[in-house]
């Protein structure tokens, strides 16, 4: 059996454009552990709303900096087989950096910290798989038009970004754009097809990684 953390923001956390949260089974993480097959995987999903890769973010009740609690899942979860992380989206804001290559920089960070966290002996630093988001479209949402105005264009730039740190850091990329696309209701959620989407395209994916 292998243990597989999916690492996110809202997009892992099943967000509905609609409003609320997708049905357990319409997530990503749950369908990457369909294809992938129960019987041959655990999956672990951590997504919050709002998380970036390393960057505060103080309008929250939460700790958004995903570079911060990298660290206490590692240990929580060990010993982990993969790492699939899915971060850039919230990077994207304006007002927290606005700027792709910040979100590649931050996400060459993460691998840094799955790579050199000290794990309990006997265990190993788990592959990692780098998923750049689908891109963020325009919308009229109050709230998320206007912070996304800018981070629209440059989330096109993603994933040539994370093509190039996973090349650097020997991680595995994909670019979850080539399957899903935002919803204009609010720009930057996903509904659940093609939320599935990724999880599905996906599957392939981390059973090369694995060897499954």
């Amino acid at each position: 059996m292998k243990t597989i953390l999916c690492f996110g923001d809202s997009l892992t956390y099943g967000a509905n454009p609609a409003g609320g949260r997708h049905a357990f089974e319409d997530r990503w993480p749950t369908e990457l552990g369909r294809v992938l097959g129960a019987d041959k995987v655990r999956i672990i999903a951590e997504g919050l709303g709002g998380r970036t890769t390393v960057f505060m973010d103080r309008s929250s009740p939460a700790n958004l900096n995903g570079a911060e609690i990298l660290p206490t899942l590692l240990s929580s979860h060990q010993p982990l087989d993969a790492v699939v992380i899915m971060l850039g989206s919230n990077d994207m804001k304006e007002y927290i950096c606005g700027s792709a290559l910040g979100a590649a920089m931050g996400m060459k960070r993460l691998v840094e910290i799955i790579r050199k966290h000290p794990y309990y002996e006997g265990f190993v630093a788990p592959p990692v798989v780098i998923v750049s988001p689908p891109h963020c479209v325009p919308t009229e949402h109050a709230d998320l038009g206007p912070m996304f105005r800018h981070g629209m264009r440059e989330s096109h730039l993603l994933a040539g970004h994370y093509e190039r740190v996973a090349r650097d850091t020997g991680a595995t990329f994909f670019d979850a754009a080539t399957v899903a696309v935002a919803d204009p209701l609010d720009g930057v959620h996903l509904d659940a097809a093609n939320t599935k989407a990724i999880g599905a395209a996906l599957g392939p994916v981390v059973a090369r990684v694995l060897d499954l």
